[in-house]
């Protein structure tokens, strides 16, 4: 049987044409097989695998070849610090979303007791983050998928943060009747039907719902943008994520809506990313 150190370098070598950083990944399955930090694979290089574990392994490495998300296969990435469980039920959390918790958090700063809701909310990556940076806010998460509520549920529970209720769904439909936020927030589905990236990289994996929204990608943006003003206590924000391409047309539906102060961020890459209204 192979130590770890050599089952890591045969693992890097199959994960070449498939990951970004085979080390990093091949090291990231071994852990997730052992249930052991990264030093202990650097500390005992010469340790060997059992026969059973080798396979397991090798089963790991197999469905990484075949494309499968490493998160999805690990069923855990990372999102604002917090280690959140993931599955094919969710969308992968990724860093350009962070903009949309930051930028809550910024509208929120001169709240007392605040309420938020992230409509949409998958793994509950959004609504987690702004739960525990303010704990003496309501939060409501929803989603239109109870698969996906279940998930961001056992997220919060695990995290143990308390001040979040999850509603099943569609947009802000879901959200109680007759409350008012001082904040919504949403990562919706903002690809073109006819994306070809849709055929890349983690996305064929993930739910082509959380992802697609018709022709030109802003279906869900639509409804939301007239659904949300009168679910927003007044001076309250809205705060949606787009693509790259989309912050314009996102201003024009805002302005037609009748919201004020309306603004688009950019994310780590310099990319347009966020786009916020004000129910005046």
């Amino acid at each position: 049987m192979p130590t770890l150190k050599q089952a890591l370098l045969a693992a890097q070598q199959s994960l070449t044409d498939i990951a970004d950083n085979p080390d990093l990944e091949a090291s990231m399955l071994l852990c997730h097989l052992l249930n052991k930090p990264k030093s202990h694979l650097y500390t005992w290089p010469e340790a060997k695998l059992s026969e059973p574990q080798q396979q397991r392994y090798q089963k790991l490495i197999e469905q990484r070849q075949q494309g499968m998300p490493i998160a999805y296969i690990l069923q855990q990435r990372e999102f604002w610090s917090l280690s959140l469980r993931v599955t094919p039920d969710t969308l992968i959390p990724r860093a350009e979303s962070e903009l949309l918790v930051e930028r809550a958090i910024h509208h929120l700063q001169s709240c007392h007791n605040p309420t938020a809701a992230d409509l949409g909310t998958g793994s509950g990556a959004i609504a987690l983050a702004l739960a525990s940076e303010r704990p003496d806010a309501r939060v409501v998460a929803t989603d239109l998928h109870q698969a996906a509520l279940n998930i961001a549920t056992e997220n919060a529970q695990r995290l143990d943060l308390r001040n979040l209720a999850f509603h099943a769904g569609d947009w802000c439909d879901a959200l109680p009747e007759g409350e008012q936020f001082d904040v919504i927030l949403s990562n919706p589905p903002y690809i073109e039907s006819a994306d070809p990236h849709l055929a890349q990289g983690d996305l064929p994996y993930e739910p082509q719902t959380a992802l697609v929204s018709g022709e030109d990608g802003l279906d869900d943006i639509r409804t939301i943008i007239k659904q949300a003003p009168v679910r927003l206590k007044r001076n309250g924000w809205l705060l949606l994520e787009h693509g790259y391409n989309q912050a314009a047309a996102v201003r024009r539906l805002m302005q037609s809506a009748g919201m004020s102060g309306i603004s688009s961020h950019e994310d780590l890459a310099g990319q347009p990313r966020v786009t916020e209204g004000c129910r005046s």
